[in-house]
């Protein structure tokens, strides 16, 4: 079995046992991606010999491939084609690291560097075995690919300044995350703000894909279109003008509800 199948093979049934939604899968072949230019990844396990990088090696026995097919489902999710304006990511260094948190990336175009906490891949172990592991590290790896790809806000300050500007980073790299599955429905809860970032602004954001299916792609790219940028004024200029951020969240709030119910 090759390694790219047995990639695949785990994690179509890491998916089916979490219970989430299977992640979106497109038959169609698309040349204009035939064309995107995939940044050298550079892979270090700095935590050899924890516990926590023994599994994940186990679990991932080609980090390569897994970070490169994230990139494509990360940037599938929030451009149309390689010809979109894309930030120009040319290299990744990417490690594991014995170290507290769950992972964290760093710099900006061209290069990036991303962690991955070999005591989180232990926590997941505990709690779900092999297949969470999986889960987990594809989720955490889409995030954070995310905050290399995504386009960024623009008039309205920077992320330790703004919190309009922080909720649209963070909960951009969740509402990707989870749009492609990893993420358990069940982490949807009622309340907070559309403003807290995160999940709770991120499963709002994957929500309204149920209003124009191409949201997450026109919703980032409001950020070249709208300036200064705002979540109202990005909605208005995807949806249209009927719409507002405060209604939107209100109905999505009712649906939270009545699903629990």
């Amino acid at each position: 079995m090759t390694k790219h199948l047995f990639f695949i093979l785990t994690a179509t049934l890491m998916l089916f046992s979490c219970g989430t939604k299977n992640p979106i899968v497109s038959n169609e072949k698309t040349a204009s991606w035939d064309r995107f230019h995939y940044p050298a990844i550079h892979f270090v396990n700095k935590a050899t010999g924890t516990e926590g990088a023994t599994i994940y090696d186990r679990i991932v026995p080609d980090p390569h491939l897994l970070i490169r097919e994230s990139i494509l489902g990360v940037v599938k999710t929030l451009y149309r084609s390689s010809e979109d304006s894309i930030p120009a990511i040319r290299k990744i260094n990417y490690t594991i690291e014995d170290v507290k948190g769950i992972s964290a990336k760093g710099g900006g175009v061209p290069e990036i560097s991303i962690f991955y906490s070999s005591r989180w891949v232990e926590q997941s172990a505990r709690t779900g075995g092999d297949d969470k592991v999986l889960y987990e590290t594809t989720g955490v790896l889409y995030h954070e690919l995310t905050h290399g790809f995504q386009l960024e806000p623009q008039g309205i300050g920077s992320y330790g300044t703004s919190k309009i500007f922080f909720a649209f980073i963070e909960g951009m790299a969740d509402a990707v995350r989870a749009h492609n599955g990893y993420f358990p429905p069940t982490n949807r809860r009622p309340g907070g703000h559309w403003l807290d970032g995160y999940q709770t602004t991120g499963f709002f954001l994957d929500w309204l894909t149920t209003k124009e299916k191409d949201f997450l792609r026109q919703f980032n790219q409001s950020t070249l279109e709208i300036i200064p940028w705002s979540f109202d004024g990005a909605i208005k200029h995807v949806l249209g003008e009927q719409h507002s951020v405060e209604a939107l969240w209100n109905e999505y709030q009712n649906y939270l509800i009545n699903i629990e119910g």
